[in-house]
């Protein structure tokens, strides 16, 4: 997660000498780890112009080039002649000028040079030059921004350039911090300084209206869970998608690793990043009817936003109206409705999915996405009726648009399971004499609320946290939020009567023996033939079955040895086959010993998601063959060596009826 600092100021007051370092060490203190920091690559005079003259100058190339007279202040040397190849301003426009002695990305630097037959004293720079985006129409026309800045503005800080981003890595379990609300949060834990929820507003004015058909009709729901168990839709009208994002959103969008799309896309997608639920908006006029959440059916198919037409799994849930599928829920949305620059009424979808859904169809269509990152890790329950009233908001404020009384809802309760935390656990967990004052202060900073009982208390976690399922994950958090550095690193003292069993210690007195005479431990894969098996494998000479691997690593091999002894041959063939005639080798490994008559191996898998039962259990453990550690076993070369009198000469290899050499 890339966090600009502008934006995060906005919620928690950060002091304002910290520096990028700074940020990511708070961040560090709290579970998170520091990636990078990212900044706009630019430096040196980047200064507002107006342009005085424009000349055409066709070139012998067949391109015509602009030889423009730009005022660029009297601080930095008055008017300038400049040399530019775009023709997307005229007379009067005021421009971004970029002054001999500024970098840009690249590094690119800018210097007064000849060309085209003049001195071209700058540059008149674009947004892709400036690293504000990946569009190369023409240069910065700063009317076309909402911007008229006095000429001379330094424009670095003018476009917001001077801004940097922290990006930190999150952990599959904290989802939350997916958004500017969840880091900012952390950020407060971290450093004490108040923290400002961007969610918090009045819920009167978050009721969406009514007027549009939702409904949710989920006929195979994954694991008992609904696709869909909120969904909230408003409809702003009359917006304007030409209008310009302003340079802000331009530059805190790119600082988190998003491009400027325009400013209907760029607004949902800044909702996104600022409170961490997925936003989608859909072009109405293009709608057909109502909106239904459903499964896919068999051999249906849609073109989702990156023009791909894609084969359906029934598995895979769907918004759709009248038409068919118009965007695989949570993950991407459809080309037929998306918002477009003749878009002129917008329907907002915030909505809340399960999350397994979510992950399984990304993974099977191979569609990773900012919102089924999210989803898929789970959203704030409580958070689509803030995150589409503000996306109304923005496209208000930013798109001229107008907000209506029209749209509609589908909620369900919403229900936490609480969580007992007996008095004593965390201290005996962590090791640390925490109070019982720190340990609810702890819990109620992340947003947990906190009853005491007789045997301790009982914790109802926050809503962005559904990772918070047991006692366990609550001790982890007053670990965490006060300080990890606190539990201590200390050695556990065995208990007397400890250590390796006598077998064990056998064994290691047998292969210390053998590593001291010379002899060099070889470990071998537990794999081999069937031949092999019954050749080396028997101690009474009797056939046993062989059990061959479902999964074998080599087709060759795919059975699982009851013997070392083919191993040491092989290692000992090999060594040989290159040289080295003199060698002595030994392994100890485990063989497997499967009883005559007994059929090993079950072609029944267990779903997933529940733990099996005891008595699925007892039959996957039948399944398995009895495995034994076996004492070393050793394979002379050509020039044969004793065996340390350290070694009991007359210990028998189980399985084999020879003494082992």
């Amino acid at each position: 997660m890339r966090v600009p600092l502008s934006w995060l100021r906005e919620y928690v007051e950060v002091a304002a000498d910290a520096t990028p370092e700074d940020v990511l060490a708070s961040f560090v203190s709290v579970g998170f780890e520091e990636e990078d920091i990212h900044r706009f690559e630019i430096s040196g005079p980047v200064v507002v112009g107006r342009v005085l003259e424009l000349t055409p100058e066709p070139q012998k190339n067949g391109k015509t080039i602009n030889w423009c007279q730009v005022d660029v202040g009297e601080a930095n040397g008055g008017v300038r002649g400049i040399v530019c190849g775009a023709h997307n301003f005229t007379v009067g426009d005021k421009v971004v000028v970029t002054l001999p002695g500024s970098v840009l990305p690249g590094p690119f630097p800018i210097a007064a040079r000849k060309t085209y037959g003049h001195v071209s004293d700058g540059m008149i720079a674009s947004a892709r030059e400036l690293g504000l985006g990946d569009e190369h129409d023409g240069i910065i026309v700063l009317s076309t921004l909402g911007l008229d800045p006095e000429v001379g503005t330094d424009a670095i800080e003018l476009l917001h350039l001077d801004d940097v981003a922290v990006e930190i890595n999150v952990t599959p379990d904290r989802g939350y911090a997916f958004s500017l609300r969840g880091v900012a949060r952390e950020y407060s834990h971290a450093t004490g300084a108040a923290f400002r929820d961007p969610a918090e507003r009045d819920f009167s004015e978050l009721q969406p209206g009514s007027g549009f058909s939702i409904s949710v009709d989920d006929r195979n729901p994954i694991r008992g869970n609904v696709g869909a168990r909120e969904f909230v839709a408003r409809v702003v009208r009359d917006v304007d998608p030409s209008r310009p994002t302003p340079p802000w959103m331009i530059a805190r969008l790119g600082l988190a690793g998003m491009r400027s799309l325009g400013v209907l896309i760029d607004i949902t997608n800044y909702v996104m990043l600022e409170l961490g639920n997925p936003i989608h908006g859909y072009d109405l006029d293009r709608l057909q009817g109502g909106i239904v959440v459903r499964r896919a059916q068999e051999g249906e198919r849609m073109t989702t936003l990156d023009g791909h037409d894609r084969a359906l799994h029934v598995e895979d849930l769907l918004i759709t109206d009248g038409s068919g599928p118009i965007g695989l829920a949570g993950v991407m949305g459809g080309g037929t409705t998306e918002m477009s620059s003749t878009t002129r009424n917008v329907l907002i979808e915030a909505a809340t999915f399960d999350p397994v859904t979510i992950a399984r169809t990304a993974r099977r269509h191979k569609l990773p996405s900012e919102a089924s990152k999210r989803f898929e890790r789970g959203v704030d329950p409580l958070i689509p009726f803030v995150a589409a009233r503000r996306v109304a908001d923005l496209m208000v404020e930013l798109a001229g648009g107008t907000l209506t009384e029209e749209g509609g809802a589908l909620f369900t309760k919403v229900e936490i399971a609480g969580i007992d935390l007996p008095r004593g656990f965390t201290q005996g967990v962590v090791g640390v004499d925490y109070s019982d004052d720190e340990i609810v202060g702890a819990l109620e900073m992340i947003g947990a609320e906190v009853t005491a009982n007789d045997g301790g208390w009982f914790v109802i976690p926050p809503s962005w946290r559904p990772d918070l399922t047991d006692k366990w994950t609550l001790v982890e958090e007053v670990a965490r939020i006060h300080g990890l550095d606190r539990i201590p690193s200390v050695l556990p003292t065995p208990p007397s009567g400890r250590g390796y069993t006598v077998l064990q210690q056998g064994r290691k007195r047998v292969a210390d023996a053998l590593a001291a005479a010379g002899f060099v431990e070889t470990p071998a894969f537990p794999f081999t033939t069937e031949e092999q098996n019954d050749l080396h494998g028997s101690a009474t000479g009797e056939h046993l079955p062989s059990i061959r691997l479902a999964n074998a690593l080599d087709g060759q091999v795919p059975f699982l040895r009851r013997s070392l002894i083919p191993g040491l041959l092989q290692i000992a063939h090999r060594n040989i086959s290159r040289g080295l005639v003199d060698l002595a080798v030994f392994e100890t490994g485990v063989v497997f010993a499967p009883e005559a008559g007994v059929t090993y191996g079950t072609d029944f898998i267990p779903p997933l998601g529940q733990r099996p039962s005891d008595e699925t259990l007892a039959h996957l453990n039948a399944s398995i063959p009895r495995s034994r550690g076996i004492w070393p076993c050793s394979s002379p070369g050509t020039s044969l060596r004793a065996s340390p009198a350290a070694a009991p000469s007359t210990w028998r290899c189980p399985m084999r009826s020879t003494r082992c050499a």
